[in-house]
This record gives structure tokens, C-alpha cells and sequence, in this order.
């Protein structure tokens, strides 16, 4: 008797392992997965490393949009109803590893498979409200809670109960561009951070749960710096 039971599609599987359409990509540090420009034909997602989004101005300015992190995609503008081109660049910050998936398989699978339909929707939504979040921190926080947000979501704090606090390596340009900022300011603020006791900092950044308290609260930091660890009452931090 032949078994008609289809196994299962497991979404984690597939974005684990090559195979039709698909296959993997190993970049080094400072290598691109794609440029601005190029004509987006497929979706990536990042298995390991980190990486950043980065776009480029006419003038030739260029400014980091956002960081990625493991279990994310990136490149979702190629499953669009018309092919365009890419809008950015993505650039390894450390090794990485990550799954190249072609646009008509990424389409095939998102139409016949609901488990990775799910997936790849909240995936999108959670980048929308991550979008609209960094919005309204450029528009309304300062420049000092705008680098502890930066620090903090690169940490994952509140993505995971156990934080990477000891961020890739990164520079303050990078660090002044995601924030709105001068490469100065963003020296002056991780001195006073490092001294308050919220991050070290000596080539790569550790950061404390107490920076928390810089986003958390609009109380001066000398203030915050003398107060037990807010983070222990607080179950789910107000950043996405």
C-alpha cells in the first residue's frame, strides 16, 4: 500500500537548506549581498552574522537605514508584483551566512505554503512597526536616547531573554549615521554612557541592561545612574 501522507513543510528547514531555486551565500566582512540598483530578482535571509542596509543619495551621501540580525530577511521588495530594482545595500558587517532564494520560488512558496506565508508576513509587519518606530524616534527623542535605542536594538534586548550584549564591531560613523548625528556627538555620548556604567567600551561595546533606563525614562542620567535596575520591573521594554 503506497503512503499518501506528504510530510510536513517545515519553514525553518527551508530557510536552513539549498536546494530548487535557492542555495546559500557566505560574504565576508564588508562584502554585499546586493547594491543599490541592482535589479531585485530575489530575498535573502540571514542565517548568521550581522549585516546593514545602507542607502546612497545623489550627492553621494550615504546614510545606514537599519541593522539585521540573524532570522531575518532582507531584500523583501523583489516578491513585488512588478520586478524593480533595489532601493539599498546590503553589506556584511561580520562573516555571514544567508539563504538566496530566487523571486519565483520565494512566490511559489509563499502562495502554496501557509506556515511560511505566516512567517514571512509577521516578518513584514514587525519591519513596519520597526520603520514607524524609527520615525518617531528621529522626529521626537534626543540624540542621546536615539543612540541608546540604537545600541539597545542591536544588543536585542527584548527580542530574546538572553541579550548579545557584546555588539559586532562597529563604527561611530555608522553608529552617528543611523541616528541623525555627528560622529562627535556620538563620541561625547558613549563616553558619558560608558562612565554612567551603561555600556563598556574598549574597541567593541558591551552593553548593561541599565542603558534601558535611557529609553525607558525621561529622567536625567546622573539620576538614572544612582537607582536600582529598572529593568527588572519592567517584562517588556517599550522598543520594538
Amino acid at each position: 500500500m503506497t503512503d499518501s501522507k506528504q510530510t510536513a513543510f517545515d519553514p525553518h528547514a527551508f530557510l536552513l537548506n539549498a536546494g530548487l531555486g535557492k542555495r546559500l551565500v557566505h560574504l565576508k566582512t564588508k562584502e554585499a549581498l546586493f547594491v543599490q540598483g541592482d535589479v531585485a530578482d530575489s530575498v535573502f535571509y540571514l542565517q548568521k552574522g550581522r549585516a546593514k542596509l545602507t542607502v546612497v543619495s545623489n550627492t553621494g551621501k550615504e546614510a545606514t537605514i537599519t541593522l539585521l540580525a540573524p532570522g531575518e530577511f532582507v531584500g523583501e521588495e523583489a516578491v513585488a508584483a512588478i520586478i524593480g530594482k533595489r532601493m539599498a545595500t546590503a553589506i556584511a558587517i561580520t562573516a555571514c551566512t544567508a539563504l538566496k532564494i530566487d523571486r519565483k520560488e520565494m512566490i511559489r512558496v509563499i502562495h502554496e505554503e501557509r506556515a511560511l506565508s505566516d512567517l514571512f508576513l509577521a516578518f513584514l509587519l514587525a519591519r513596519s512597526m520597526r520603520t514607524q518606530a524609527d520615525l518617531v524616534d528621529q522626529l521626537f527623542n534626543s540624540s542621546e536616547k536615539r543612540l541608546a535605542r540604537v545600541l539597545l536594538l542591536m544588543a536585542e534586548f527584548g527580542k530574546s531573554s538572553e541579550p548579545e550584549t557584546l555588539l559586532p564591531a562597529i563604527t561611530q560613523e555608522t553608529l552617528a549615521e543611523m541616528m541623525g548625528a555627528t560622529r562627535s556627538k556620538v563620541s561625547g555620548f558613549m563616553n558619558r554612557f560608558r562612565k554612567l556604567g551603561f555600556i563598556e567600551y574598549n574597541g567593541r561595546i558591551r552593553v548593561n541592561k541599565s542603558l534601558l533606563n535611557v529609553v525607558l525614562h525621561d529622567q536625567p542620567f546622573d539620576h538614572n545612574a544612582l537607582n536600582a535596575d529598572l529593568y527588572k520591573r519592567v517584562k517588556k521594554p517599550r522598543f520594538t
